[in-house]
């Protein structure tokens, strides 16, 4: 079969790779109808947090389901399934808390699971699945071309976008920030929508992102940065600030410009992957600033949301503007890379 592999900095390549074999009777082998790239897989791509050699890459996906180990009962084959980021059991201390990023016998798509085998990349035609029956969600029937993209976004980037409001602690009524306008910050904004935000901030200085912020409900627009964006903010929000503000980048200028939109007593969600943030908590203290998040554990939140995914409520597949066929995976990259697209879909 083919999939993507990352062999060193902006050297993504599709490679012919063997089909991947059931391992244990938990697993299940799963056909991938639609995949993307991910903010986090730029990390690597660009060479920074790269690994050693070449690596299976990609962590979104949804598929068939083609086969099933002796043990698995949840799904079958035939079934049309959403995978998590993670894989999980579903059924450990952590996980029946709801911290399924944390599952004791979970990991990570492209690495080795916790008993010595390969876990293929999502960005590829096939992938074995271990856990299956803790990591996989079904869906009630085949879904249509045009449905696909929005259960994509439920394999991460929504129910990322959601832990972040979910962090924060969004309420009904309540003044929203989101730093960041990537397909996560967007997400975020459509989440503290759906949770019912009374007025909404989305940090942009770009139109198309804008126009995406505003589709998915925000209220207003600010294109400022540091002070003077937080300043803005405040502005905004009843000269104080944000009640709950939502981190989407990871660096240490977004963490800055969230301490400096919250209101004192606000709360801080925080999904941004960090790189080089550092915190100050005796300003934390002094403004009785909350700070929260992390990995979202998306096996948790799905099923909650995907019946408004499936109705309609919601489309957060709208963050998707760029869909190539898979084996034009490296000029996917190259657009999130240089931003001239928000998120890539990758179609087999």
């Amino acid at each position: 079969m083919r999939a993507t592999v990352l062999h060193a900095p902006r050297d993504i390549r599709l490679d012919e790779v063997a089909d991947p074999q059931l391992q244990l009777d938990t697993d299940a082998v799963v056909r991938v109808v639609a995949s993307c790239i991910c903010g986090s897989d730029l990390w690597p791509y660009r060479g920074i947090s790269s690994p050693d050699g070449a690596v299976r890459i990609g962590h979104e996906f949804v598929g068939v389901v083609e086969q099933v180990g002796a043990s698995v009962s949840s799904v079958a084959a035939g079934d049309f399934v959403i995978a998590p980021f993670l894989f999980s059991d579903n059924t450990c201390a952590l996980c029946q808390r709801g911290v399924h990023s944390s599952c004791t016998n979970g990991g990570i798509w492209g690495r080795t699971d916790k008993q010595g085998h390969d876990v293929d990349g999502g960005q590829g035609e096939l992938v074995r699945v271990p856990w299956a029956d803790g990591t996989l969600v079904s869906t009630p029937s085949q879904p249509s071309q045009q449905m696909v993209a929005q259960l994509l976004t439920l394999s991460d980037v929504f129910p990322t976008g959601h832990h972040a409001a979910v962090s924060a602690g969004v309420t009904a009524g309540s003044t929203v920030a989101v730093v960041g306008d990537g397909a996560v910050g967007l997400s975020a904004v459509l989440a503290a929508k759906r949770l019912g935000a009374g007025r909404i901030v989305a940090m942009s200085r770009h139109e198309d992102r804008q126009r995406l912020a505003r589709q998915f409900g925000a209220d207003e627009i600010v294109a400022e940065r540091g002070k003077e964006g937080a300043s803005a903010v405040r502005e905004i929000l009843d000269g104080i600030g944000a009640d709950f503000v939502l981190e989407c980048v990871g660096t240490g200028d977004s963490m800055k410009q969230a301490m400096l939109s919250a209101r004192p007593g606000g709360r801080i969600g925080y999904v941004g992957v960090p790189h080089d943030v550092e915190l100050s908590v005796p300003q934390m203290f002094g403004r009785n600033i909350g700070l929260a998040g992390g990995v979202a554990p998306v096996r948790s939140y799905i099923e909650d949301l995907l019946p408004d995914v499936l109705d309609g409520t919601i489309s957060p597949g709208d963050v998707f503007d760029l869909a190539v066929p898979l084996d034009q995976v490296a000029d996917g990259y190259r657009a999130m890379d240089e931003r001239t697209a928000i998120k890539t879909m990758l179609t087999l």
